[in-house]
């Protein structure tokens, strides 16, 4: 029997729209209306994306600029620590199965990211259990459902929410990341990834995005249709948005709902 995935090409856009598409994508997989989909996406403007639960963060966050432009606080559907979404390429993946436990489904989708980065020439591997720090930077941590390269720096974090059977799993892909911007939100700590010459400067995503693609491919034994989202479902998409700003930022919580983010559960910052 086939097992037919739908790709989303990439797409560039706020990260509101981009959290909303993500909820949207999930809702209608659990209520059967959808295939399970893999996409790629990049954040415009710059944002710190916020973890479901997490209540407080520097307040110098509320004002920051690069080249311009606003960096958004904006609010993820899953858990985990503040991830900082600039020169970064970020992966979505809406399936069920890969094993009861959360640690067994992280890594079964994880598994796509090892194989394709290692054909760029790239070898990731899981982080240390227990490796934590009080730090609101998600990428100040690496657990043992990260991925980190050679030198031990975090190059994924993924974070993941389940409702029933149904798993949405994102993540965050360093790839070109402005280290005083860094500097600026996190007051230290970046340090840099070690890339290889197919995937620096202008077609990088481009060559990323057909590794990983290829890879899912194999490891999820799937074949992709690719699907940009039709009208009708922009306006689906639209109805996951937040209203006011500060109910976006108000965290909630509802029954049946499992998030995590660092591949644990829930630590408030």
């Amino acid at each position: 029997m086939q097992n037919l995935w739908r790709l989303i090409p990439p797409l560039s856009a706020p990260g509101p729209v981009q959290m909303a598409i993500d909820r949207w994508l999930l809702a209608q997989y659990r209520s059967g209306w959808h295939p399970p989909t893999l996409r790629f996406y990049t954040w415009s403007p710059p944002a710190i994306s916020l973890g479901y639960h997490q209540q407080r963060w520097p307040s110098h966050w509320e004002n920051l600029t690069w080249w311009g432009q606003p960096v958004e606080l904006v609010r993820r559907p899953t858990g985990g620590r503040a991830v900082l979404h600039q020169g970064d390429l970020t992966y979505a993946v809406v399936t069920s199965g890969g094993g009861r436990q959360r640690m067994q489904s992280y890594r079964a989708i994880c598994e796509f990211l090892i194989a394709g980065w290692r054909s760029l020439g790239v070898e990731l591997h899981y982080g240390g259990e227990g490796d934590y720090t009080r730090s609101p930077d998600c990428f100040a941590t690496a657990t043992s459902a990260d991925l980190v390269d050679p030198m031990g720096a975090k190059f994924v974090g993924s974070a993941q929410l389940r409702q029933g059977t149904a798993i949405l799993q994102h993540g965050s892909m360093r790839l070109a990341q402005d280290a005083a911007l860094f500097e600026r939100v996190f007051g230290g700590g970046w340090t840099p990834v070690t890339l290889p010459d197919a995937v620096r400067g202008a077609g990088a995503i481009e060559v990323v995005v057909e590794a990983l693609t290829a890879s899912a491919c194999q490891c999820f034994g799937a074949s992709f249709s690719v699907q940009p989202l039709s009208e009708a479902e922009w306006q689906g998409v639209y109805r996951h948005l937040p209203c006011p700003r500060e109910s976006q930022l108000t965290p909630e919580v509802r029954a049946g709902e499992n998030r995590a983010g660092d591949g644990q559960g829930y630590r408030e910052h």
